[in-house]
C-alpha cells in the first residue's frame, strides 16, 4: 500500500497526519500496511512530510511534475496544475509509486493544507 499526500508549504505536521490517518480510517487500511509515502519532488524538504515518513518508517518517494502529470487520476485539479506543474500530487504519486497495475483504494482526500490518497499494487 502507498500514501500520496500533497501539502501546502507549512502545512502543520499534526494535519497533515490527521488527514492521512482518517484516510487510512476511511480505506479500512491498517498503518501497518503502507510501505511507502509518496509526494512531488518539491515536496522533499516539507517537514510535515519528513516528519510524517520518519514517525511511520515508511519509505519515500518523490516524483518530478511531468511525471505526476503522466497519470490518468479521478480528481486533477487546475490549481494544482498552476502552482506545482501537475494536476495531481496524492494520487498520482500514490499511484506511480505503487507501479504498474496499481489501483486507488481512496481518491484524493483533502484538508485546509493537505491532500491524501491510497493507492495498492498490483495483485499477483
Amino acid at each position: 500500500m502507498v500514501v500520496g499526500v500533497g501539502a501546502s508549504r507549512g502545512c502543520p505536521p499534526i494535519e497533515l497526519e490527521a488527514l492521512v490517518d482518517a484516510s487510512l480510517d476511511a480505506a479500512g487500511v491498517a498503518a501497518a500496511e503502507v510501505m511507502v509515502l509518496a509526494s512531488v519532488d518539491v515536496k522533499g524538504d516539507e517537514p510535515a512530510v519528513l516528519a510524517l515518513a520518519a514517525a511511520r518508517r515508511w519509505s519515500l518517494r518523490f516524483f518530478a511534475p511531468a511525471a505526476l502529470g503522466a497519470v490518468a487520476v479521478p480528481t486533477p485539479s487546475p490549481v494544482v496544475a498552476r502552482h506545482v506543474g501537475t494536476p495531481s500530487v496524492a494520487e498520482a504519486s500514490a499511484l506511480l509509486a505503487a507501479g504498474v497495475g496499481a489501483e486507488l483504494v481512496l481518491a484524493k482526500q483533502r484538508s485546509r493544507h493537505a491532500t491524501c490518497a491510497i493507492a495498492r499494487g498490483a495483485r499477483r
